[in-house]
């Protein structure tokens, strides 16, 4: 017989299956927001959608205030988390931890077509890359003079080459009018400066700041150069075009000092082999303690309460809105039953009793008179309109 699994067993499966899934736990999809909801507790619920599909996506509190977006209906954005099963429903959801405009994808699209375009003309081809000098006797710089960026460069080339004379070549390094005085200040170093070696740096920053340096013209400069250039743009997963067409790409502005700085002595070498084979003992050591790691992870994924206090978090927004939704009927309930209170007591009232034709009858000390009355007693017949005065002629007890 097979195994019959309940419907909590399943979907607890079935939430093992997508968290262990390496794509799905570090995933960036795109699309346009509809159905935005910010819930009284911070959390943000919203659908991702394109043409022909959509995706549930849930923002908790703590990642949607460290959000610079304000997303509203009909944006597209970009968005990074990963995927899940809300279990008490069985939906798949997306669970956002970050997210962008998606405009600023279109620059990383143009950046692409760039870099496939001059990949196809053999601007990054190895061939056409120029070995760098052993002992640059007259190193130029292409940078701001106020950048941070240059006093680094400047510190390493104190000290691992004091000799050497530093010529820098002053450019703006972002803005609109960055790309053209960027190229102009290569072939001004590269015609004139009589360099050895040219060093084209500039410190971290977004993809906005660095966009200077994705410049056609620029990275034409940096190719058609008869000096080498090393390249020092950004920090080390920073990348642009001229990284790819320098000489040399250095992943920082120090790091492409250090690159021209010659090596001075045997015993550098010795130090540097050295370091290699402690390197591959620590990578080895690494490689070991990861694999222990993703074992450890993997199984605490399994024992981590996380998708249980998740899911919590989601399920307490829904009670939230359904007890609301109960208070609304109830008070509408009690106001329907105040109403009829209401108008069977107005129906009650002596005033609405006169209306249908009936008499109040007091005598002069204001008591109400009876049958026991005596004749000739005055007395005064209150009606719907107004008041009579009369005389009891005769009265007559029917208890006796």
């Amino acid at each position: 017989m097979p195994d019959i699994f309940s419907i909590s067993e399943l979907n607890t499966h079935i939430g093992r299956l997508l968290g262990d899934d390496e794509l799905l736990r570090d995933a960036w999809i795109t699309g346009e927001i509809s159905n935005m909801t910010r819930a009284r507790s911070g959390h943000w619920y919203f659908t991702l959608k394109d043409d022909t599909a959509q995706m549930r996506c849930v923002m908790w509190r703590s990642n949607a205030e460290r959000q610079s977006v304000n997303p509203r209906e009909g944006d597209q954005i970009v968005v990074h988390g990963n995927v899940s099963l809300y279990q008490q429903r069985g939906d798949v959801q997306f669970y956002a931890d970050f997210m962008r405009a998606a405009g600023v994808g279109d620059l990383y699209a143009e950046f692409e077509a760039l870099k496939e375009k001059l990949a196809a003309e053999g601007l990054f081809e190895a061939v056409h890359k120029q070995a760098l000098p052993g002992l640059p006797l007259r190193i130029g710089v292409v940078t701001s003079a106020n950048a941070a960026a240059l006093q680094d460069v400047l510190n390493v080339l104190r000290r691992r080459l004091p000799l050497a004379e530093v010529l820098l070549s002053p450019t703006l390094v972002q803005g609109t009018q960055a790309p053209a005085q960027i190229a102009a200040a290569v072939e001004r170093l590269d015609v004139f400066g009589g360099v050895d070696v040219m060093l084209l740096v500039r410190g971290g920053g977004s993809i906005e700041d660095l966009w200077a340096f994705n410049d056609e013209g620029v990275a034409r400069a940096v190719f058609n150069a008869r000096t080498p250039i090393v390249a020092g743009v950004g920090h080390e997963t920073d990348f642009t075009i001229v990284d790819f067409v320098a000489d040399l790409r250095a992943p920082t502005p120090s790091a492409a000092a250090e690159a021209v700085s010659p090596d001075l002595s045997g015993f550098v070498q010795v130090l540097q082999q050295e370091r290699e084979r402690l390197l591959r003992l620590a990578q080895a050591n690494i490689d070991g303690q990861r694999s222990q790691l993703d074992a450890a992870r993997s199984h605490l994924r399994l024992l981590s309460p996380a998708g249980r206090v998740r899911d919590g978090r989601q399920r307490v927004d829904e009670l939230y809105s359904r007890l609301g939704n109960q208070q609304a009927a109830h008070l509408a309930r009690l106001r329907e039953r105040l109403a009829a209170t209401d108008a069977a007591l107005e129906a009650a009232s002596p005033g609405a009793i006169l209306q249908r034709g009936y008499a109040i009858v007091r005598r002069a000390d204001g008591a109400a008179a009876d049958a026991t009355t005596e004749p000739g007693t005055l007395v005064e017949i209150t009606l719907a309109d107004g008041t009579l005065q009369a005389r009891v002629e005769t009265s007559e007890n029917h208890d006796q």
